[in-house]
């Protein structure tokens, strides 16, 4: 069986926790895109843990992790996480990273820092980590492949070279920033080589044996649909492919061998970086609910910035976990709604005077309204409750009316941050 987690919103739906747990009947996690822009938190025996690059089932020793080809990998980061794993306990984990993945470079944080400054309050809201410049030039064919770096010095070189010709007519005369020079690229990238050695593999052959031999594989999504370049929120979206069957790309996996897609919808809505958001709210309402929500609080694991809020967007939850081809759903952190006497949730836009139930392109999104419909709260800590038939009956109305809005069977509720924290329907 071949499962993916994958976010239906805009990241931060807490895809790390659903993923620890559904890793423990897996051999094999994988993840298979972005970088180290974003973080799953994770909370389990060890601690408190927020992972960026490493995948989710690091916490397993039964567990084969795999970065593959669509991740943008920042070695040095990559090197930081392990370590501090293994200091704080957690035994070393089986790991391997694909030959095809492609290097994220200091160069491409230099730049990703200074296009938003440039841009200034037209930014998009970047966690400055490098992702836009990284994939850009992945996709101008001016990376550097893994592979790359165990070939020959002197093709090496003259790639380094036809780079940085293209690089340094951007930092000198756009960003006004001291030239790169070809010998300290070559010495990073040879740190980068000595990093990885350990963890190279090929990759393709890998999952073409463990398919074949049925192992359980688990691809894990950083981020979530409306931050897909294609079908999110553009131009404010991330800059790689956020939706389950890109797994497929990632790993070589056939796409029809993808056979169980959880899509992760948050109790209510979180996002960080700028973009449309159309059931925000603001002030003291907003800040109760941050303060309320996550795990101690609604801030960004990567960035630690406070995320924005609102309330559950079943209009744009509804097409994020279509666009993710969703078979099940897992809602998260329904816990932290136990303050409230009302509960708002969003079931329509209003479009130019018209009520709309699709999600529109951004250009329209821009002027969409919210249509709120309001249900009743259950005032208690429903923390510790295991079974779905246990938890008060409003917040059982209330998981019922969301299912019955998206469509799609919620099969996990989590109703808090710990391991154990959930309950399967």
């Amino acid at each position: 069986m071949i499962t993916a987690i994958v976010g239906a919103n805009w990241g931060d739906e807490g895809k790390g926790k659903i993923t620890d747990v559904e890793a423990a009947k897996s051999d094999i996690v994988v993840r298979f895109q972005g970088g180290y822009n974003a973080g799953h938190t994770i909370v389990n025996h060890y601690g408190k843990f927020a992972l960026h690059q490493l995948p989710s089932g690091v916490f397993h020793s039964h567990i084969t992790n795999v970065i593959g080809n669509g991740v943008a990998l920042n070695p040095e980061k990559f090197l930081s996480e392990l370590n501090g794993l293994t200091e704080r306990g957690v035994p070393k984990p089986k790991m391997i990273v694909s030959n095809r993945a492609q290097i994220l470079m200091p160069y491409h944080v230099l730049m990703d820092t200074c296009e938003e400054a440039r841009l200034s309050s037209h930014s998009f809201g970047s966690t400055k980590s490098g992702i836009a410049p990284f994939y850009s030039d992945k996709f101008a064919k001016i990376g550097f492949q893994i592979s790359e770096l165990f070939g020959e010095e002197a093709y090496l070189r003259e790639k380094i070279e036809h780079v940085l010709a293209l690089k340094n007519v951007y930092l000198e005369h756009l960003y006004h920033q001291p030239k790169l020079e070809a010998e300290d690229v070559y010495k990073k990238l040879m740190e980068y080589r000595d990093i990885l050695a350990p963890y190279v593999a090929d990759t393709f052959e890998f999952f073409y044996d463990a398919v074949k031999s049925g192992k359980n594989i688990l691809l894990e999504g950083q981020l979530g649909a409306l931050k897909d370049p294609d079908f999110g929120i553009y131009p404010m979206v991330t800059s790689s492919n956020t939706l389950a069957s890109y797994g497929a790309v990632s790993t070589g996996i056939p796409p029809y061998e993808i056979k169980n897609i959880f899509a992760v919808v948050k109790a209510y809505s979180s996002a960080v970086g700028a973009g449309e958001f159309v059931s925000e709210i603001f002030g003291e309402e907003a800040d109760e609910l941050r303060r309320k929500g996550g795990d101690g609080g609604e801030f960004g694991a990567t960035t630690g910035r406070p995320r924005r809020m609102g309330w559950l967007d079943l209009v744009a939850s509804r097409y994020g976990c279509r666009a993710q081809g969703a078979t099940s759903v897992a809602l998260t952190v329904l816990d932290a709604l136990g303050y409230l006497d009302e509960i708002p949730v969003c079931v329509a836009y209003e479009l130019d005077g018209k009520q709309i139930s699709y999600f529109p392109p951004t250009v329209d999104l821009k002027r969409c309204k919210p249509v709120l419909k309001v249900l009743p709260g259950w005032k208690c800590d429903i923390r510790g409750i295991k079974k779905f038939e246990d938890l008060p009956q409003n917040a059982k109305q209330y998981v019922e009316f969301v299912e019955k809005e998206i469509g799609i069977p919620i099969n996990i509720v989590s109703n808090g941050p710990a391991r154990d924290d959930i309950i399967y329907r």
